[in-house]
C-alpha cells in the first residue's frame, strides 16, 4: 500500500463528495474528490513530461493551500518524494534545502516566493524548472528560462496523459510502502537542518494507528491552518482527513483563523498551545471585563468547568447534580463559546510544543477538550496522544498502538516501531547517533506511568545543572510563567552559575494597561520595562508562579531581565516551529545574563 494508492482510492469512492475549501475572491469554494485527483494526475503527467526521474526529489515552497497538495500527492505518484519548506524561510535556507535534498524541480506559491526562488537559482545547479501556482500576467519574472506557471505543467500534463496513462498508473500502484515520500528538514536549535526521511509505510501506519484512537469520517471538516511543511499538519491535518474521507478547509492566515472558524465551521482543528492561550486570554479578558450578573454567570459556569475536569483528573465519575450544572452551563455560558469555534466542532488536537495543564483543563470542562499528543519529525510524528475516554492531564496520551517505548537509563525516551525514518538524508553520522539498535532516541526526557501514558518532563540538551549540582527542568517553568497574563515568553539560565535567572518578554498591552490604570508614567517601551514599580509587579508574578506551583527554592526565579521585543524567527532566536534558539538567544544577551550574577 501507498499513500497515492489511498488516495486515489478515496477519490473514487467519493468522487463528487467534497474533498477541500478554499477561499477565492472573498468567498469559500468547494473542490470535489474528482477534481482533486485531476489535478493530481495532471501535476505528475507534467513533471514526467519535462523529465522527472523515478526517485528523484522536487522541493515545495508554499503556504496551504490545495495546490499543495496537488503538488504533494502529483510528486509521489511519479514514484518521487517531495521536500517542503517553509514559506517564512529566508532565501539561504531555500536554497539549502533545494541543494541538500538534491531537488530537480521546485514548485512555489506565488510572487513573493518567486522571488525569493529566482534570488537563488543561480546557485542550485541541479534545478531544472521553478512552477509558480499562480498566474502573474505577463511579468519579468514568468519570461525567467526556468520559470513556468503550474497552468502550463497541467496543461502539459493532460496531453502527456492522453499517451501515457497506463504506465503512469501502473507506476504508481507498484510504489512500495518502504519507498522514500518525503525529505522533511527538521528546523534544529542548532546547525544545519537534516532531512529526515519518511517513507510512505512511516505514514499510513501512523495515520492507521491515529484513526484507530481519534474517530474521524466523511462529515468531519478539518481547518488547516498550521504549515503543510511540518509533520504534524502534513499528518494530522491532511494525510489524516485523506485517509478517512474528511474535508480539508484552507484557513487564509493565521490572523484570520478565527474568522474562518466561522466560515467553514470546522469540526476538528490541529493547532499548537499559543493558539488556546490566546483563546484562553480572549475567554477570560472578556469575562473580568463583564458586570454584575452576567460576570457572576460566566465564573460560575467556569467553576462547574473546573469541577469537570477535577473528576477526570481524580479518574471518578461527576455526580447527577454536577452533570444537571454543566447542562445548563453549556446552554447559557459554554454555547457562546461554541459559536465562536463555529458551532460543529468536536474537539481540537494539539502538538508541537507543551499544553499548559490548565488550558487542558479549561477546554475539557467548557466541552471543547484538546487531546494533546506527542512525537518528532523523525517519527512520523505520532508516538502517544490523549484521545476520547483515554485521557490525563499533565501526560501526553498513552502510547500509539504498533509503537515500542521506553525510557532510558538516563531518562530520555527512546521508540521503536514501523513509524521510525529511514534516518538522515545525506547524514550517516547524524543519522548513527539518533538511530542506535533500531531505536530512535527523541533527546526528550520523559516518564511512563503504571499504565503506559506518557508525561515529557524536558529536553535532554535543555537541562541545567547549576553550581550547587542541582539539575534544573527549564521548560516546566518557562510554561507556567507564560500562562501568566503579563508575560508572552520567558527562557531559564543558570548552567553553572549559583541561582537561577531569566529572560523575560512581557504582554506589552497587559503591561500598557497596568501602567496607565497605575498613573505610572513612561514614553516608550524601554522606559517603561525600566520602572521600578513595572519590575516589581513582574518579580510579583513570578513569585505568583513560584508559591501556586510549589517550585522548589532551587529552582526559583532570582533576578531576570525584561526584553523590549519578542523572540522572532527573522532574529534567528525561534525556529519555524518556535522552538527556541537558547544558545543563540543566550549569546545574544549574555552580557545582559552576566551582569545578574557580578554582584
Amino acid at each position: 500500500m501507498n499513500l497515492v494508492k489511498i488516495f486515489f482510492e478515496q477519490a473514487r469512492r467519493l468522487d463528487q463528495k467534497v474533498a477541500m475549501k478554499v477561499k477565492r475572491n472573498d468567498v469559500y469554494f468547494d473542490i470535489s474528490w474528482r477534481e482533486f485527483a485531476v489535478k493530481v494526475e495532471e501535476v505528475a503527467g507534467g513533471l514526467l513530461a519535462a523529465g522527472l526521474e523515478k526517485g528523484q526529489k522536487v522541493a515545495l515552497l508554499s503556504e496551504n493551500r490545495p495546490e499543495w497538495a496537488f503538488a504533494d500527492l502529483g510528486i509521489l505518484a511519479c514514484a518521487c518524494a517531495d521536500a517542503p519548506v517553509y514559506p517564512t524561510n529566508l532565501a539561504p535556507q531555500v536554497e539549502y534545502i533545494v541543494n541538500d535534498s538534491d531537488s530537480v524541480f521546485l514548485f512555489v506559491s506565488n510572487a513573493d516566493q518567486l522571488k525569493k526562488s529566482l534570488a537563488i537559482v543561480d546557485k542550485c545547479p541541479k534545478l531544472k524548472k521553478i512552477i509558480v501556482f499562480e498566474d502573474m500576467g505577463e511579468t519579468e519574472s514568468l519570461r525567467h528560462e526556468r520559470v513556468m506557471t503550474l497552468s502550463q505543467l497541467l496543461s502539459t500534463g493532460r496531453e502527456w496523459l492522453k499517451k501515457n496513462r497506463a504506465s503512469f498508473e501502473a507506476g504508481w500502484q507498484n510504489i512500495n510502502d518502504d519507498d522514500l515520500a518525503t525529505l522533511i528538514y527538521t528546523s534544529g536549535t542548532t546547525g544545519d537542518p537534516k532531512g529526515v526521511m519518511l517513507t510512505h509505510g512511516n505514514f499510513i501506519t501512523n495515520v492507521a494507528a491515529s484513526s484507530n484512537c481519534v474517530r474521524v469520517d466523511g462529515n468531519d471538516v478539518f481547518l488547516s491552518h498550521l504549515p503543510l511543511s511540518h509533520v504534524f499538519e502534513r499528518m494530522a491535518g491532511y494525510y489524516l482527513p485523506i485517509y478517512n474521507g474528511a474535508v480539508i478547509a484552507y484557513a487564509e492566515s493565521i490572523e484570520k483563523v478565527s474568522q474562518n472558524m466561522m466560515e467553514v465551521r470546522p469540526t476538528i482543528m490541529i493547532s499548537v498551545p499559543r493558539l488556546f492561550e490566546k483563546i484562553f486570554d480572549r475567554i477570560y479578558d472578556g469575562a473580568q471585563q463583564s458586570k454584575g450578573l452576567k460576570k457572576q454567570l460566566i465564573f460560575w459556569a467556569f467553576g462547574v468547568a473546573d469541577q469537570l475536569s477535577a473528576a477526570l483528573r481524580e479518574n471518578r465519575q461527576p455526580g447527577a447534580w454536577l452533570l444537571w450544572q454543566r447542562k445548563l452551563a453549556k446552554k447559557l455560558v459554554f454555547s457562546k463559546l461554541g459559536e465562536k469555534l463555529g458551532g460543529r466542532l468536536r474537539f481540537f488536537i494539539s502538538g508541537g510544543a507543551p499544553l499548559p495543564q490548565k488550558i487542558a483543563e479549561f477546554f475539557y470542562g467548557t466541552g471543547y477538550p484538546i487531546y494533546e499528543g506527542y512525537g518528532l519529525t523523525e517519527t512520523s510524528p505520532v508516538l502517544a496522544v490523549n484521545y476520547p475516554g483515554h485521557m490525563k492531564f499533565g501526560m501526553v496520551g498513552p502510547v500509539l498502538e504498533g509503537v515500542d517505548l521506553k525510557i532510558a537509563a538516563d531518562g530520555e525516551i527512546i521508540a521503536k516501531g514501523p513509524n521510525i525514518a529511514l534516518g538522515y538524508y545525506k547524514n550517516q553520522a547524524a543519522t548513527d547517533e539518533a538511530f542506535v539498535d533500531g531505536w530512535f532516541h527523541t533527546g526528550d526526557v520523559g516518564v511512563l506511568d503504571a499504565e503506559n501514558y506518557l508525561k515529557i518532563t524536558d529536553r535532554k540538551k535543555d537541562l541545567i545543572v547549576t553550581a550547587g549540582g542541582k539539575n534544573i527542568a527549564p521548560q516546566h517553568l518557562e510554561n507556567l510563567l507564560k500562562m501568566d497574563k503579563y508575560i508572552t515568553e520567558a527562557m531559564l539560565y543558570g548552567d553553572r552559575r549559583k541561582f537561577i535567572s531569566a529572560l523575560l518578554v512581557p504582554d506589552f498591552e497587559k503591561v500598557e494597561e497596568y501602567a496607565l490604570k497605575n498613573d505610572i508614567l513612561f514614553t516608550d517601551r524601554k522606559g517603561l520595562l525600566e520602572n521600578p514599580e513595572i519590575r516589581a509587579m513582574l518579580g510579583r508574578r513570578i513569585e505568583k508562579v513560584h508559591q501556586e506551583n510549589n517550585i522548589p527554592s532551587y529552582e526559583q526565579i532570582k533576578k531576570f531581565v525584561t526584553l523590549d521585543s519578542e523572540f522572532t524567527m527573522d532574529k534567528n532566536e525561534v525556529t519555524p516551529t518556535l522552538k527556541l534558539r537558547r544558545k543563540i538567544v543566550t549569546a545574544k544577551f549574555q552580557k545582559e545574563l552576566d551582569a545578574l550574577y557580578e554582584e
